[in-house]
């Protein structure tokens, strides 16, 4: 069985596994982490939606 994830798909699972991470390891209570982990990952992917448009404005 061989998965095929496309650039955002396999940058929005490394975003949800690291912001897991981030949010447990950097905040004390359970709802800190959680709130943080969400704040993580919506940094994650709104930099990967800048980060590409700038790209596609780079290539015109």
């Amino acid at each position: 069985m061989t998965i095929t994830l496309s650039h955002f798909s396999a940058a929005a699972v490394f975003a949800f596994f690291a912001s897991i991470v981030f949010g447990i390891t950097h905040r004390d209570t359970t709802r800190e982490m959680i709130r943080y982990g969400l704040y993580c990952f919506a940094m994650f992917l709104g930099g990967v939606i800048v980060a590409g448009w700038l790209m596609w404005l780079v290539r015109r």
